[in-house]
């Protein structure tokens, strides 16, 4: 396994560069970043939504036909929705993801000061909380701020994950090579 993974090291170096290239260009332009993303996630779940009617059709083990028509159905209308209106449907994600930030805050906090009273440190998960909920209220109150933020902090990810496979692969390269 390790010799086919060093034999082809060159292709985690070409997944690491695109990685750094995806990341570079969401920080250039974060609106076709933007853009993207909401027109891959409605293709996705076009193309979901019509596996889930192909499975209803044929049958088999699992869910109910009618559960998955249903669901095949809701997928390609989500889908169709999201590429209709594009813009609506990032501000739309947007706010899903500031609930979610704040609601994890919540609960977040009610863990730590829980394991406080039992005389368990609960700080990391009271700091952490806190900071979940002022990046959902912040999402809020500057929601095209934070949109922009979560593109670069994506283009982040990706350029950080690229030089790790950059480097991984070189590592790799080093394994290919026969001892001198």
């Amino acid at each position: 396994m390790l010799e086919d993974l060093a034999r082809y090291w060159w292709l985690l170096t070409i997944r690491g560069a695109l990685g750094i290239l995806f990341g570079l260009m969401a920080w250039i332009w974060p609106e076709i970043t933007v853009w993207a993303l909401i027109v891959l996630f409605g293709c996705y779940a076009i193309v979901d939504g019509g596996f889930a009617i192909g499975a209803a059709i044929r049958g088999g083990p699992g869910q109910s036909r009618t559960w998955q028509a249903v669901t095949g159905a809701a997928g390609i209308i989500l889908g169709i929705v999201v590429l209709a209106w594009p813009k609506e449907t990032s501000l739309v994600l947007l706010l899903l993801i500031a609930w979610w930030a704040v609601i994890t805050g919540i609960f977040e906090i009610v863990a730590g000061v829980g394991l406080s009273r039992q005389h368990q440190s609960g700080t990391i998960y009271i700091i952490t909380g806190g900071i979940s909920i002022i990046f959902g209220v912040l999402l809020f109150i500057w929601p095209v701020h934070g949109a922009l933020a979560v593109i670069w902090i994506i283009g982040l990810f990706s350029i950080l994950f690229g030089i790790a496979m950059i480097v991984g692969s070189l590592n790799l390269r080093k394994l290919a090579q026969p001892p001198p």
